[in-house]
């Protein structure tokens, strides 16, 4: 999958826009909302998911909805920072549905990964289990989001 950046026109973005919205448009209801035929819409579409500018499509689930109740914010700090000790981590936090993104940071800790899980016991089996085991893991932070403020998974496209 190519990810570097390519130059993308007004209907390319016009397409993402509408599918960052709603990705189960059919290709009739995409083509008429961006002004194109059905044909050409589907080859640009097809063209920017084998350009890698469309990665997949996903149906986002309600949370709440299915019982995860507790969205937790994980500072990870580890004993070194050796290429080593960051693929190690990096490898073992995959195994983990629960784990919804990590990412490497700079800062005071070493990654930032957010976890969503039922309740406080499913957290400390999570934490207890999964995370301390880790030989690399030194310090371990966690913050509760206690309101969901603003979500959203649309990328701004004016920069693109």
């Amino acid at each position: 999958m190519k990810t570097t950046h390519q130059t993308l026109d007004r209907v390319d973005l016009k397409i993402l826009e509408a599918l960052q919205a709603d990705g189960s448009l059919s290709n009739v209801a995409l083509a008429k909302q961006v002004n194109l035929s059905p044909s050409p819409c589907l080859a640009r579409v097809k063209q920017l998911t084998q350009s890698g500018v469309i990665q997949r499509t996903v149906s986002l689930v309600n949370a709440q909805s299915v019982g995860l109740h507790l969205n937790v914010f994980i500072n990870i700090s580890l004993k070194a920072q050796s290429r080593e000790a960051l693929a190690d981590f990096e490898r073992r936090i995959q195994d983990h549905d629960e784990v919804m993104e990590c990412y490497l940071m700079t800062g005071d800790s070493d990654y930032l990964i957010r976890v969503v899980v039922p309740d406080m016991p499913a957290l400390e089996k999570f934490i207890l289990e999964e995370l301390t085991p880790i030989a690399s893991v030194e310090k371990i932070r966690s913050s509760f989001a206690l309101k969901q403020v603003k979500y959203k998974t649309a990328l701004p496209l004016q920069w693109a």
